[in-house]
């Protein structure tokens, strides 16, 4: 009985020395891994969006929270204006979420450009949502008023041919985010107020 107490007691202190080391671990590249990602994945796409403003979105943006969900805003200013938005949603590929970054001016409501940051897509087919360039500029300047559906589904979207699922799934990213800016577009603003060119 004894040996099996002591047992206990070291698989015990074993267990709770592993899972503090494993949460230090992650506590301390946390930030680091979220960085790396901004930088690399999110980053390029969001430039590219925000061609032409005179700030760094990526260094000008917020934070906030929908339910447990925390989610990036990232400020475009033009005109020494804050003036753009942009966030990233998720919308179901064939093999898994599709990123979508999706900025909307904040005075007209209308989409100012789309990217897709991350996917699982068939390469060759599906990942073509992210590398043609004609895909992503068809949403450019539509408003925001109505949900974005391909044209096989009654939209106004071009599907990209062989990968209609995947081109659901960019309008899905894109519905995600503007039913987001909607539900926080009061206090989008009040934030957006603090940054200038």
């Amino acid at each position: 009985m004894r040996d099996m107490m002591r047992l206990f007691l070291i698989v015990t202190l074993f267990s709770a020395f592993s899972g503090g080391l494993l949460a230090a671990v992650k506590n301390g590249t946390e930030k680091r891994i979220e960085y790396q990602q901004l930088k690399f994945v999110k980053g390029p796409t969001i430039k590219k969006i925000m061609k032409g403003c005179s700030n760094d979105p990526l260094v000008d943006r917020f934070v906030m929270s929908q339910g447990k969900q925390k989610i990036n805003f990232f400020v475009g200013v033009f005109d020494s204006k804050p003036k753009v938005v942009a966030l990233e949603s998720f919308g179901q590929g064939v093999d898994g979420p599709i990123g979508v970054i999706t900025a909307i001016d904040v005075d007209t409501d209308k989409i100012v450009g789309v990217g897709v940051t991350t996917l699982h897509e068939t390469p060759g087919l599906g990942t073509r949502v992210k590398t043609e360039p004609w895909f992503s500029a068809q949403f450019k300047g539509l408003p925001i008023s109505n949900p974005f559906k391909v044209k096989p589904d009654g939209g106004q979207i071009d599907a990209i041919s062989g990968a209609t699922i995947s081109s659901r799934g960019v309008c899905a990213g894109v519905n995600a985010s503007i039913e987001t800016y909607k539900r926080l577009k009061p206090e989008i603003l009040k934030k957006m107020k603090a940054y200038k060119g």
